[in-house]
């Protein structure tokens, strides 16, 4: 099993991520919110992090859940990598207003992460 998360996986296109937020589904479980929108076969699954500044100014803090909630996705992708081969661009968005402990995080991202491979097989 790769626990990977390399470079062609991060989601970086402007056009994706405005697509996302104009048409893609979400599901939320607090902390996070989770858009997602089905890609096409050529491109891998993708995701990026999202942390709003109103809530957190200091950006060390906003570094520090980014990096947390990248692992935790990184442990647990494999639930939605083998989904019938599927792909999906993805988007999570953190808002609540303290600090995760990364226990709660990497919880809740499997959580998120099985609700998506349910809902989509």
């Amino acid at each position: 099993m790769n626990f990977r998360f390399p470079k062609h996986e991060k989601l970086k296109s402007t056009k994706t991520i405005e697509r996302l937020f104009a048409q893609g589904k979400s599901f939320s479980k607090f902390p996070l919110k989770l858009i997602f929108l089905p890609q096409e076969l050529e491109k891998p699954t993708q995701a990026s992090f999202a942390v709003p500044k109103r809530s957190f100014k200091s950006a060390v803090d906003r570094n520090r859940i980014k990096r947390q909630l990248r692992e935790a996705y990184r442990l647990h992708k494999p639930l939605i990598i083998a989904n019938n081969g599927k792909n999906f661009a993805l988007i999570f968005l953190y808002f609540s207003k303290d600090k995760p402990k990364y226990a709660e995080l990497e919880k809740v991202m499997a959580t998120l992460l099985k609700k998506l491979r349910d809902e989509t097989t």
